[in-house]
């Protein structure tokens, strides 16, 4: 009787978080980024920020209002999504987004409505489309100082809570020491600022505003968050380099002898860079460091979700990810990316685009 023997020397696995993931997480910290960019301008009346922050809180409400569908998608089956309020786990930080989401969310559309009543209420009175829609939306177009600064309140406390659970999510994997980092949450707040602020230099030439003042103003802020990019990735990698951490030693060890991971962090350093000093000697180029930043901010998502699930847990080699065609692959960020010019469409079609750029906000 003949006996065969086989050997297993490494078994390929399906990754877990599809695009799916990587859209929602992209969304949801523009969102973030966006709504702290329209503070200085909506809450503290800031001059020379209205437009600026007008324009970033529409950023915020279309892509948090965006958001969520995709994380529903890469559930695999949406309907499930109340198991997380049925089956309560306080061990499970993806539990705990499930109530934090609502928090950031309803403040947000509080604080926007509060924000947007005076110019929706003008557009009720311009007799434009959708015009009666607006004024009924307005009730009235007065301000409330009170009101908006208690939604301004609870949609930071609920940014900030989503902001530690995206990161923590992560961050509690300690299988994958590319993911159980303390800097990881920090570079992703770190590139959702940045995102946001290309989002909103996109929005502010889309709107035809040509106050160059402005548009320097978020250049400088984009420059801030680059230094700031590359200050925590230096720190990562010295820290691995060093040795001074095991984790980010492990995590280095893990995906330096990689190819595409060396390619991808040359990528990601010559992108940060070239924004950098776009957004620093030629500040006027708006579109341009806008797109660079957002592209920044979705490649940083898709090298850690994607490529840190094609790193194995165990055994040897790393797996290999097609990115298919199919609505787990392109064609679901093709369609995350079409809800979103939905809604940015329904949204400035009630209050257009021109009115958050060019009202200057009236005394009371």
């Amino acid at each position: 009787m003949s006996t065969a023997i086989v050997e297993t020397i490494n078994v390929t696995r399906e990754i877990a978080w599809l695009p799916w993931a990587v859209s929602y997480f992209f969304l949801i910290g523009l969102s973030c980024g966006a709504f702290l960019l329209s503070l200085p301008g909506v809450l503290l009346q800031r001059p020379g920020w209205e437009a600026i922050s007008r324009l970033a809180l529409l950023a915020a409400l279309v892509c948090g209002l965006t958001a969520p569908v995709a994380l529903l998608a890469d559930l695999h089956q949406p309907g499930r999504f109340w198991h997380f309020y049925a089956y309560f786990t306080p061990s499970s930080w993806m539990s705990w987004g499930a109530f934090f989401i609502p928090v950031y969310l309803g403040g947000l559309l509080v604080y926007a409505w509060l924000a947007f009543r005076p110019l929706l209420a003008e557009h009720g009175r311009s007799g434009g489309r959708l015009a009666r829609l607006a004024a009924l939306l307005a009730c009235g177009g007065l301000e409330s100082r009170r009101a908006l600064i208690g939604a301004a309140a609870l949609a930071f406390a609920g940014a900030a809570l989503v902001a530690l659970y995206t990161g923590a999510e992560l961050m509690v994997v300690r299988a994958r020491p590319l993911w159980h980092t303390p800097l990881l949450p920090v570079q992703l707040a770190i590139t959702a600022l940045a995102g946001a602020v290309g989002l909103t230099l996109l929005l502010k030439r889309l709107a035809g505003d040509a106050d160059a003042s402005a548009t320097a103003r978020l250049a400088r802020t984009l420059v801030a968050t680059q230094c700031a990019a590359l200050a925590v990735g230096a720190l990562w990698l010295l820290l691995g380099l060093g040795g001074l951490s095991a984790v980010h030693a492990e995590a280095l060890a893990e995906v330096a002898p990689s190819a595409n991971w060396q390619l991808a962090a040359l990528w990601a350093a010559g992108a940060t860079v070239a924004t950098l000093l776009l957004a620093w000697k030629r500040p006027a180029s708006g579109v341009l460091i806008g797109l660079l930043a957002l592209h920044s901010a979705w490649m940083m998502r898709w090298s850690i979700f994607i490529g840190g699930q094609e790193v194995p847990k165990t055994g040897a080699g790393y797996y290999s990810y097609q990115l298919p065609l199919g609505p787990e692959g392109l064609m679901g960020i093709v369609g995350t990316a079409g809800l979103w010019v939905f809604v940015f469409i329904l949204l400035t079609t009630v209050l257009p685009l021109d009115r958050l750029a060019t009202r200057t906000r009236s005394s009371h």
